[in-house]
């Protein structure tokens, strides 16, 4: 979905992960550290947590994603090297992206100190480079708490210049709204970016936002910077599939293994 705004020039500057920091959860201690306020719908939930609803689930690592019929879920890898087509080989899991329909919902999760939450300076943070990026944002109520809506500079693939007007194809970049919502947990911070059809359809919205409600964060107990990455790893059955059709093993009329509903989707990010 893209929109166009008037600009007249490409923006300078594109829209990065938030930043890592560098001092443990241990250390990061201020005179007005608090508990991350509990949340008031019951999710997303910790893996330690005794009140976890059970459902189906695809087991990523770090975060468990719920699935069900027309959900598609897509693995984004950053990637450390191409083969000849352009597809990344190798790498590291840096996002969860779950389809459903038109709708888009991309969540990471973050490690977060133990006392207070980040989702506050988070979204001030993300507000801010939008802005710079001469985007547009704004804040606003939402199930699970504050959310930041914003407009927000994206680049066209070359594939899809002709499926855009003209003048959007010229500047090779368009603009377009998502919505990001956060939850403060136990030492973890699990964000997500809602785009597509979600963004104006409310039935499409509850699909996503269901889905982000029951997604569990396993934090684990390894003392990790506050905002670096929780590590995301494949599901077991998507690990011996590449294994095996890397070391030849499959047979031509036997079908891989696959725990999606439609089959993952590798997508680079750069």
């Amino acid at each position: 979905m893209f929109r166009r705004r008037r600009r007249d020039d490409e923006p300078e500057k594109s829209l990065e992960p938030t930043d890592e920091e560098t001092v443990a959860d241990e250390e990061t201690t201020t005179e007005e550290e608090h508990e991350p306020a509990p949340v008031a719908h019951g999710g997303p939930w910790d893996s330690e947590a005794e009140s976890v609803p059970e459902m189906e689930r695809v087991d990523f690592g770090a975060i468990q994603v719920p699935i069900g019929e027309g959900i598609e879920i897509q693995v984004n890898v950053e990637a450390v090297e191409q083969d000849e087509e352009g597809n990344p080989l190798g790498g590291r899991i840096v996002a969860i992206t779950i389809v459903h329909g038109e709708s888009g919902l991309q969540v990471q999760p973050f490690a977060a100190p133990k006392k207070n939450g980040i989702w506050d300076e988070i979204r001030r943070e993300t507000a801010d480079e939008i802005k710079q990026a001469e985007g547009e944002t704004q804040e606003a109520e939402g199930p699970f708490g504050t959310e930041l809506h914003g407009m927000v500079p994206v680049a066209i693939p070359e594939e899809m210049l002709d499926q855009v007007p003209p003048e959007i194809a010229e500047q090779g970049f368009g603009w377009q709204p998502v919505r990001f919502i956060g939850v403060d947990g136990p030492r973890w911070f699990l964000r997500g970016v809602l785009s597509g059809a979600a963004l104006e359809d409310s039935e499409q919205a509850g699909v996503m936002e269901d889905v982000f409600q029951h997604i569990v964060v396993v934090r684990g107990d390894a003392p990790m910077p506050p905002r670096e990455l929780l590590e995301l790893t494949l599901p077991a059955e998507a690990q011996e599939a590449m294994q095996a059709e890397q070391a030849g093993e499959n047979e031509d009329d036997r079908p891989p293994l696959n725990p999606f509903e439609r089959g993952p989707e590798i997508t680079e990010v750069r």
